[in-house]
């Protein structure tokens, strides 16, 4: 089992940006890790205390044949200096890939987070 990180921004708390948002990080994470429903444990997603127009784990819910996967969303700590208006998602996956085959994946201004990890 490994975890594969990922996060985005949004520009503000509007629901259709968070679901966008949120669905743009998921399938760039799926198909970078070449991932399927049944390779995943579980996902956790967390969000700024800034953003609650919606839940994110709607958008991954929404991919097609994504439903069935157990999610679960979570406030990011509330930072001073922290970056603002950000999603972070760590899936479990099952896979025989080793630690430096995973494809971590930070979207925007989440770029700057872990600016190691590009591709």
């Amino acid at each position: 089992m490994r975890g594969i990180r990922g996060a985005t921004t949004v520009s503000s708390n509007n629901k259709e940006e968070i679901l966008a948002a949120t669905k743009e990080l998921s399938l760039t994470i799926i198909e970078r890790n070449q991932l399927r429903a049944d390779d995943v444990a579980s996902i956790l997603i967390t969000s700024t205390p800034d953003l609650n127009a919606t839940f994110p784990a709607a958008a991954v819910r929404a991919i097609e044949g994504w439903s069935l996967v157990p999610l679960m969303g979570a406030a990011e700590v509330d930072v001073p200096g922290g970056l603002p208006l950000c999603i972070r998602m760590m899936l479990l996956v099952n896979t025989d890939q080793s630690a430096d085959g995973i494809h971590h994946v930070f979207l925007h201004e989440a770029a700057k987070l872990r600016p190691d990890l590009k591709d």
